[in-house]
């Protein structure tokens, strides 16, 4: 009989544990880009503490796929380091989804080589050009620089899932895309920094804070545009001093999204904390009177109040 008493007292408190907080958690799903990534990981991680009873789950499948998954419904925010293009945004239309674009913050790519390299620490966006192009003809260092060691480059960059591929191929190349082919394309950046930070004659690009996660391993070179070599960093990609390769780095709300209470407290804690996060994790945070601003837009976009694309 006692055992019996016992057996259903622990029967009902199972019961009531998955009935409870744990039962009628409410999920938000993030996914895209890998260079947001950390900022929306951050955010997940101190909002947790905040509303324990969400679950907010965060991918980083990658800008393109992120919106592949977002433009059919199966995520609430797509994580985006590039707008949404012409053809992701059709994709959107036909699936009646709706959404609002926020910028988070400002991001820098960084062009690295391996720490062992001392024939270069600068490079010019024409350089960069004649290496990543569709047609190069730049295999060597020596190629790039007849002073420079006869040794294949061994190029290491984002797959084309990713922002920062379309990015940088965007503004080194004109165009979005276009790119050499035969390079080491990785969908995730941290096989792209093992490789460049043990093979001498290696070159990579991704954002700034998988640098700066990972600067003992890695030499960053300066990009001169025509004023001399800058470095980016947080002031200088908050300046615009580092160019071509800084840029925003967005969120995208579905509408039906923005109508639930928990992606409303998701976003309204994102947007009070994404400066002190992002910075934290790496990145360049707006302007407070900006995060307000993007707040002020999404709460007329969830009330209806403002036009959705």
């Amino acid at each position: 009989m006692v055992k019996k008493i016992f057996a259903l007292v622990l029967f009902g408190g199972l019961f009531f544990i998955s009935c409870g907080s744990g039962g009628s958690s409410k999920q938000v799903k993030i996914d895209g880009s890998s260079t947001v990534y950390p900022i929306s990981e951050a955010v997940a991680e101190e909002f947790r503490s905040v509303e324990p009873n969400i679950r907010v789950t965060v991918g980083s499948s990658g800008s393109g796929a992120g919106f592949k998954k977002f433009c059919r419904g199966e995520t609430d925010l797509s994580d985006a380091s590039r707008p949404i293009s012409p053809d992701e945004q059709e994709l959107c239309k036909e699936n009646g989804i709706k959404y609002k674009e926020l910028t988070v913050a400002l991001d820098g790519i960084s062009i690295v080589v391996n720490r062992k390299n001392d024939w270069i620490d600068n490079i010019t966006p024409e350089q960069l050009k004649k290496i990543w192009g569709p047609d190069s003809e730049v295999n060597k260092w020596s190629d790039l620089n007849a002073d420079w060691p006869d040794k294949d480059i061994h190029l290491y960059g984002p797959n084309t899932a990713h922002g920062t591929y379309d990015f940088f191929t965007e503004a080194i190349m004109g165009e979005s895309g276009a790119s050499r082919s035969d390079y080491n394309a990785v969908s995730d950046y941290n096989v792209a920094v093992q490789g460049i930070s043990t093979d001498q004659y290696s070159m990579g690009y991704f954002g700034l804070a998988y640098y700066e996660e990972n600067q003992n391993k890695l030499k960053l070179l300066g990009v001169d545009s025509g004023d001399g070599p800058v470095n980016p960093s947080l002031e200088t990609v908050k300046s615009g001093t580092y160019k071509p390769l800084s840029r925003s780095l967005y969120v995208y709300v579905a509408q039906s999204a923005s109508k639930r209470a928990e992606v409303q407290s998701l976003i309204d804690f994102y947007l009070n904390n994404a400066g002190k996060l992002a910075k934290a994790v790496g990145y360049v945070p707006l302007p407070e009177s900006e995060y307000e601003k993007q707040l002020s837009t999404f709460e007329s976009f969830a009330s209806g109040s403002e036009q959705t694309q």
